[in-house]
């Protein structure tokens, strides 16, 4: 059994914004491993986000994106279950790059919406990762 450093894990939470004691487990299961540790890491934020789908979630902002040349706008609702979360860093800037990318690509149905591409990455994806970090939908 590999020794599971704090270095490891902190360089692996770095990498995946997960929870520390989240990290530790994964690279304690992975056996010191972090390439190994980060897909255990992208599976059980799926897995939460899968959890979480089921749960009410009333609580969230609207965000508002004109373009450039004024010509077309976008005005976007995401929720969450709890204010705390539509108030964390990570949320308000995933909505902004969403709302963002709404407006310039204009997807036609929500398939297009989940796989649209943001600065950060995929929406669906970026969703998912969220959903683990913060630990609610």
């Amino acid at each position: 059994m590999a020794e599971i450093t704090a270095s490891m894990v902190k360089d692996l939470r770095d990498r995946t914004d997960a929870p520390m004691m989240d990290c530790k487990k994964a690279l304690t299961e992975a056996n010191g491993d972090s390439a190994r540790a980060e897909e255990i890491l992208r599976v059980r934020f799926g897995n939460k986000a899968s959890k979480a789908a089921g749960r009410i979630a009333a609580e969230g902002i609207v965000i508002a994106h004109v373009a450039q040349d004024k010509k077309t706008g976008t005005l976007l609702e995401v929720n969450s279950e709890t204010d705390f979360c539509a108030k964390n860093e990570d949320f308000l800037k995933y909505a902004n790059e969403l709302v963002t990318a709404i407006n310039e690509k204009n997807p036609s149905n929500i398939e297009a919406l989940t796989n649209l591409t943001m600065l950060s990455g995929n929406a669906e994806d970026i969703r998912a990762q969220l959903v683990g970090k913060i630990g609610e939908n």
